[in-house]
């Protein structure tokens, strides 16, 4: 047995005697006299097209976790700045803010829910809020900011224009579980609790008054048979009062419909072409 075999790096094959390109590995006999087994050189392990997905949702995790460290403390040091959340913002109890045509104040559709800081200052569909707690108001922008920084249940001065006069209330804000509170309470009411007056509600329009800069609520479809029908309102009749409140939008003219007494007796004032006419309506029920 020669005292020194060649072996192919790459295989483990036996070479033979001589000079190679191949790097000679050398052996020592054991104890017995045999040659031991050529050792075969340790591979590279690579990592797997799966380990590396590992790899990378691991970073992006870390990553989330991180940023969302950094946003929270902004988010609530806006919040404390003034962009209160809905949670502990204000509301005034009202349908669908608007900015004005002519850009001189906020609106709104109608008052909701009842008994609401709206309805309890005396507020109606169609008023213009031009002044809240001393700030002008020019757009719905303006007085949902104003609503934002006011402590709920402060009570406020409100400067409003209605039929193109001034006037002044004062209105009490409330918390977003109080309105909440209250709609279910009208909402959630026993059906024999709900009025029935005998229109189309989606056939009613906003018109202005001619010679008035007063606005109504015209009504283009009365069913046959019914509360409005017997009383004697007629289709084209243009509503301007609902058993004592101003109607000045189809939003405030289906509301008090809706809060309407059934049975109850209520007084509509409506204009007929140029006749004023005063009309008394027995509510039904549904």
């Amino acid at each position: 047995m020669p005292s020194e075999l060649r072996f192919c790096r790459n295989c483990g094959f036996r070479l033979g005697h001589g000079g190679s390109d191949t790097e000679t590995i050398r052996f020592g006999s054991s104890p017995s006299g045999a040659v031991s087994a050529p050792v075969p050189a340790k591979k590279r392990r690579k990592i797997s097209g799966m380990a590396w997905v590992f790899v990378g949702l691991l970073v992006f995790f870390v990553a989330a976790a991180a940023f969302t460290a950094i946003i929270s403390p902004m988010k609530r040091n806006r919040t404390s700045s003034g962009n209160a959340t809905p949670a502990n913002r204000s509301y005034a109890g009202v349908r669908d803010w608007e900015t004005t045509d002519t850009k001189d104040g906020a609106t709104f559709t109608a008052v909701y829910p009842p008994a609401g800081p709206a309805d309890k200052a005396g507020l109606v569909g169609g008023d213009v809020i031009v002044k809240f707690d001393g700030q002008r108001i020019n757009n719905e922008d303006e007085i949902a900011r104003a609503l934002a920084r006011t402590p709920i249940g402060k009570t406020v001065d409100v400067e409003y224009l209605r039929d193109g006069e001034t006037h002044v209330t004062k209105l009490t804000t409330a918390s977003e579980d109080e309105i909440k509170r209250l709609t279910r309470t009208f909402e959630d009411r026993p059906r024999e609790q709900r009025a029935r007056f005998g229109y189309e509600d989606g056939d009613a329009e906003r018109v202005p008054i001619p010679g008035t800069k007063m606005a109504g609520v015209r009504l283009d479809s009365i069913f046959g048979s019914m509360p409005a029908d017997i009383a004697g309102i007629k289709e084209g009749d243009i509503v301007i009062e609902f058993d004592g409140i101003p109607i000045r939008t189809p939003g405030e003219m289906y509301m008090r419909v809706a809060r309407a007494v059934p049975y109850s007796t209520v007084k509509l004032i409506v204009m007929r072409g140029e006749e004023k006419l005063e009309i008394p309506v027995k509510m039904g029920r549904q």
